[in-house]
């Protein structure tokens, strides 16, 4: 009997080394599906510019500028997997809503160079931020900054630094510790956790009007996540709650999805969202 507890106890514990040096390939799934690029916005009848970003450090980015109607810009932080080619369905629902949009993959994804960390995610954010400014002349209060489950992160740290002309959260967990521990309450998460991705801190310290985007159906991030968000950010703050799956809410329930986000891009009085 101990000698099987010994066994256990070491097994356990090689699972929690691993885990705590592993935890970033466990979090940046840049190879799943793919880093090749599956689809461009001119195959689903979108023109579109590519775009070279270089960051404070080094790295050269790859991303797409989609033009809109408007002067307004979105610019699109994506999840934890795939690349900007999987994102091809979300882009023309922003570009059907009026708003041009800038997407871009983080290091060590899709054609962007690197390796992938957070410190580098938030330098990828930065650069992308003032790629749009310093290169295309657009103002910080016509950025409309947006990030979906990591990607919400990454956005909220930006608008905490800025003063955009909105944030936009989707399907957001409210920290890596806080999310782990869901995932894996038999391991001691919060302690092995060099990892922060703190949605719920930046938006805390976020100074203009935020939209938080969760489904009650999520079975990947639980709907309390968005709910601890949204009362974390100030006000003005809007909680639309979806129907669907982590990865196909906003097209599984995607008339409340699209009402949603235009009853609250009309409130910014976006020109192109006017008859």
């Amino acid at each position: 009997m101990l000698k099987f507890i010994l066994v256990v106890a070491a097994c356990y514990g090689l699972l929690v080394v691993v885990v705590y040096f592993m935890q970033g390939r466990m979090l940046y799934l840049a190879d799943v599906p793919g880093r090749a690029l599956i689809m461009t916005p001119t195959d689903v009848g979108m023109d579109y510019q590519d775009v070279s970003i270089e960051t404070s450090d080094g790295v050269t980015l790859h991303g797409w500028f989609i033009a809109g109607r408007s002067s307004q810009v979105l610019l699109f932080f994506h999840g934890n997997a795939g690349n900007v080619s999987h994102r091809l369905d979300s882009i023309a629902q922003f570009q059907d809503l009026g708003l041009s949009v800038l997407i871009i993959d983080y290091r060590g994804y899709g054609q962007s160079e690197g390796r992938t960390t957070e410190k580098g995610i938030y330098r990828d954010a930065d650069a992308a931020c003032r790629y749009l400014v310093e290169s295309r002349g657009v103002v910080a209060s016509d950025i409309v900054i947006f990030g979906r489950s990591l990607g919400a992160s990454v956005a909220s740290r930006l608008a905490m630094q800025h003063q955009p002309l909105a944030l936009i959260l989707e399907s957001s967990f409210t920290s890596v510790p806080d999310i782990a521990q869901d995932l894996y309450p038999w391991l001691p998460v919060r302690w092995l956790s060099r990892l922060s991705h703190a949605t719920r801190d930046y938006v805390r310290d976020v100074r203009c009007p935020v939209l938080v985007i969760h489904s009650r159906d999520d079975e990947i991030i639980p709907f309390h996540h968005g709910e601890t968000i949204f009362a974390s950010a100030n006000k003005p703050r809007t909680l639309l709650a979806i129907r669907g799956t982590h990865n196909d809410a906003f097209l599984r329930d995607e008339r409340a999805y699209i009402e949603g986000l235009r009853a609250f891009l009309s409130g910014l009085s976006v020109p192109a969202l006017q008859p």
